[in-house]
């Protein structure tokens, strides 16, 4: 009679020769050429065992395979219209592909619970399969989409009004039946629907939900955005309680708010901004003291001790967490009456401030520093415009700003010695072209201009910059609980990956095994390339490889600007965080630092963080689509013509590239008609297999518009062929077949309304994508419009 134990080793054996095939016992039994009841028997026992010792597991068709039990996993659901997607896990390179059978109704942006079906096999770049056990968070609880009514026929039998159908392709696969609440809209209005039935497995393809909005029909002016504002879960609207508690705010500083402040409206402190700018939460002013060094002051409006903590304005901001800039509009985080009104710091009227104020050395070292309430008083509106025409020399602009100009020059030297000192520690200073789409009165663009940051820019950040290190270690001193503003060290892996890619092109990183990668290393191999044809490529791959920022109770330090200490200091009007870390600068100063109140905020901070930082990313989501949206409409009557641009991406289905008013678009593989081109990862290329012309990052091409989809936000190229198309001799590697539902051509491609969100759903892991999205994203945070100071970092 045959023994469990050797029935065990012939088993294992098995599993082993085929570690990705799943077996029914039926199986096993013929391959074990197993012929009597009772060896079979004996089998399932030797199965039995092995699962308990975790050798081998069972899947969902209740086959058997090597390996114990899969670990749930949890993270982020990105789908595809053709009902495939991919899980992003935090910490982990390559995301989880999902078979259509396996996405258990999970939809794009949902937070779920996955484990591994099979793993990655040699030479598949694409990561890992799996399959989702459980959707642990809805993204959407509430979607924006185009009505249709049914018949009177459908609604007599199914007792639904119509449907609502997101213009998102990930989304619009799931149409919404809507139920009748009285409200009944015309076809083609704008909708948001709130949910309350989710696809399952009685109602796969559908979902339920009830009107909560008319934004109006979707032709109408201004709909188009705040269909994208709603659908990115941005709030337009202040509830009563909170707009009763803003109007009921002075407008004006009263004798009870100056207690307790000091008193320096003598200071000529002004405030620097753009020409359009109408809220404005920073002021500075600087001199040189008799030793030598520099006295910097930053003056920041004090929206805290108008914003009381648990107060309804209180609960609305941190709702919020940021205003969202638009190119028509700004959706506030605070009222208009407090953002420009009695918080914001207009010329000449006496404001409440958090002022810090440094003593700083010839070498951008802050030898001193004080860090207090105060009243204050803006002695000048200025402009960066005219900043720099006074730096510039400019005798105009010279003679308006009058006394203010020595000062402002003063300033200008400052700059260069805090930049200095920041550049030499290794600061990474990542440049991109920032664009401002102009519209007209109906919404409709006009143009696209670019914005270039001068030296008074430069100037103002510099200082933002300082004062926010300044108050963030001046707190980690005291041992308190604070509210920073991190960038974390890069993951050795993914170094490791960079390194290796710039050794490809003869460039070394002095990196030994197990040591840290500092800011200074990156930093040298962006100064290596500067000028290069691989600058941008190489910037690219560096993004790619760090993480992005976020807010945390922990001081981990902000690695892109190696800073050890950093936080939002300098913006409350626009952020929540910046009012937090007022309303901790205050409670310290008044209600000292005991147990108790290191407590209570120890204990508040991590999910303050938390929340900003996702209300942040939902709000670079919202700008994002906006831009995109008013940049295909910008495009869509140019059709048929001709364009110079660069490369900004590479995949495997294409590549976009970038016009020099920032409009990105793709070159779709198929549309590269002169040759089968292959991705070659490990340069970021495209290279053709017959003609050897190759297409990475930062090469300029030629294209010619052939589509635009202004509702999908989606700009399409082709390539106009030249005679100075660069070639190379490397060769893509034959790639192992790969199962055609996870073949990324026949899945479609990303566009650009998907850009800066994640492309994994449409294309393999690792490819690039487009730059501008990575720099704001993954380094510097929330990038706001007009110049708004410390926001990029």
């Amino acid at each position: 009679m045959t023994t469990v134990g050797h029935l065990r080793n012939e088993l294992l054996a098995t599993f082993r020769r085929n570690p990705q095939i799943g077996f029914s016992t039926a199986s096993l039994n013929r391959a074990l050429k197993l012929t009597s009841a009772e060896d079979f028997k004996v089998m399932v026992q030797a199965l039995t065992g092995m699962e308990n010792d975790d050798l081998i597991h069972q899947d969902d068709n209740q086959r058997y395979m090597l390996g114990g039990k899969p670990q749930s996993m949890q993270g982020v659901f990105h789908g595809n219209e053709k009902g495939f997607g991919f899980v992003a896990i935090e910490d982990q390179d390559n995301d989880m592909f999902i078979a259509p059978p396996n996405t258990k109704f999970a939809m794009d942006g949902d937070t779920v619970e996955v484990t591994v079906v099979h793993q990655a096999r040699p030479g598949d770049t694409r990561g890992p399969e799996g399959a989702i056990t459980k959707v642990v968070e809805r993204k959407n609880t509430r979607l924006v989409g185009e009505y249709a009514p049914l018949s009177d026929a459908e609604h007599s039998r199914t007792g639904f009004i119509g449907t609502v159908t997101s213009h998102e392709k990930k989304l619009a696969r799931y149409p919404i039946f809507i139920k009748d609440n009285g409200t009944v809209p015309e076809r083609g209005d704008m909708i948001m629907a709130e949910i309350t039935e989710f696809p399952n497995a009685d109602r796969p393809n559908s979902m339920v939900g009830l009107i909560v909005q008319n934004l109006g029909n979707k032709n109408a002016p201004g709909v188009d955005i705040m269909s994208l504002v709603l659908a990115n879960d941005i709030y337009v609207d202040y509830p009563d309680d909170a707009m009763a508690q803003a109007n009921a705010i002075p407008d004006h500083v009263t004798t009870e708010d100056r207690l307790g402040r000091r008193d320096i409206t003598d200071q000529p402190v002004v405030t620097i901004d753009g020409d359009d700018s109408k809220d404005f939460d920073d002021a500075v002013v600087a001199w040189k003291l008799p030793n030598g060094n520099y006295h910097l002051g930053v003056h920041i409006a004090d929206v805290s001790y108008y914003v009381t903590e648990g107060s309804p304005l209180d609960k609305e901001t941190y709702k919020r967490g940021t205003s969202t800039y638009l190119v028509d509009r700004v959706i506030p985080m605070l009222p208009f009456r407090l953002s420009n009104g009695i918080c914001s710091l207009n010329p000449n009227e006496d404001r409440l401030a958090m002022s810090c104020d440094m003593e700083i050395d010839g070498e951008g070292r802050v030898v001193s520093h004080e860090i207090y309430q105060s009243v204050i008083r803006s002695h000048g509106r200025l402009t960066y415009n005219k900043v720099n025409q006074v730096l510039d020399g400019d005798p105009d602009a010279t003679a308006e700003y009058g006394d203010l100009v020595p000062m402002l020059k003063l300033m200008a030297n400052l700059h260069k010695i805090l930049y200095k000192m920041r550049h030499g520690r290794g600061a990474i200073d990542f440049e991109e072209n920032e664009a401002q789409i102009i519209v007209d009165d109906q919404g409709h663009p006009t143009d696209i201009v670019l914005r270039e940051r001068g030296v008074s820019e430069r100037m103002i950040e510099s200082f933002m910059l300082q004062a926010n290190e300044t108050v963030a270690e001046h707190y980690n001193r005291m041992h308190v609980p604070f509210l920073y503003r991190v960038h974390e060290t890069p993951d050795e892996d993914r170094i490791k990956d960079f390194v290796d890619f710039l050794a490809t092109f003869g460039l070394q990183v002095p990196i030994k095994k197990g040591q840290q990668v500092t800011p200074k290393m990156l930093q040298n191999v962006n100064t290596e390339v500067a000028g290069t044809p691989e600058e941008m490529m190489v910037n690219v791959k560096m993004l790619r490889s760090l993480k992005q920022a976020r807010y945390s109770d922990e001081p981990l330090g902000h690695f892109g600007i190696a800073a050890k200490y950093y936080c939002h200091f300098t913006s409350p009007i626009r952020r929540y965080p910046d009012l937090v870390v007022h309303r901790l600068i205050r409670t310290y100063a008044i209600e000292g630092t005991g147990d108790n109140v290191q407590t209570k905020w120890a204990e508040k901070l991590p999910d303050i963080a938390a929340q900003a930082s996702t209300r942040e990313r939902h709000s670079v989501d919202a700008e994002r689509a906006v831009d995109d949206l008013k940049k295909a409409e910008f495009m869509a009557d140019k059709v048929g013509e001709e364009f110079d641009a660069v490369v900004s991406g590479v995949a495997g289905f294409g590549m976009f590239v970038a016009l020099p008013n920032t409009v990105e678009g793709l070159v779709h593989i198929t549309r590269m008609t002169d040759d089968y081109y292959g991705f070659l990862e490990s340069q970021m290329a495209l290279i053709g297999e017959r003609t050897h012309h190759i297409y990475r990052i930062g090469q300029p091409v030629r294209v010619k518009l052939e589509a635009v989809d202004v509702e999908q936000r989606q700009v399409d190229f082709s390539l106009v062929p030249t005679e100075d198309t660069p070639t190379t001799d490397l060769v893509v590697p034959k790639q192992p077949r790969r199962q055609p539902r996870r073949d990324d051509h026949k899945a479609g491609a990303p566009k650009p309304g998907d850009q800066g969100k994640r492309h994994n759903a449409k294309r393999p892991t690792g490819h690039a994508k487009p730059f501008r999205n990575t720099i704001g994203s993954q380094v510097k945070g929330h990038a706001t419009r007009g110049g708004n100071k410390g926001n990029r970092h």
